[in-house]
């Protein structure tokens, strides 16, 4: 059973920057250089499409709350005339 309701957008960021945080650390390591400004787009874009992802997963789990709300308790419809 879950905890917590999962939410990807909070995923997405996370993973956006943590990979700012990948690509500094391989920087202050001597793995590579990278420029000052790197982390601009990448945690720029990281957090637009967590938003993105975020609004895109509300949108889905709104419908399938709005469908739950119409079927009633027994999975009939209110509406339905016996």
């Amino acid at each position: 059973m879950l905890r917590h309701e999962f939410q990807p957008g909070k995923l997405v960021a996370g993973l956006f920057l943590a990979l700012a945080g990948v690509i500094y650390a391989g920087d202050a390591g001597g793995a590579w250089e990278a420029p000052w400004f790197v982390a601009i787009p990448v945690v720029t874009g990281g957090l637009f499409l967590a938003g993105a992802v975020g609004l895109l997963a509300r949108s889905v789990r709104g419908r399938r709350r709005a469908g739950r709300e119409r079927e009633g308790p027994a999975g009939a419809r209110p509406d339905a005339s016996v």
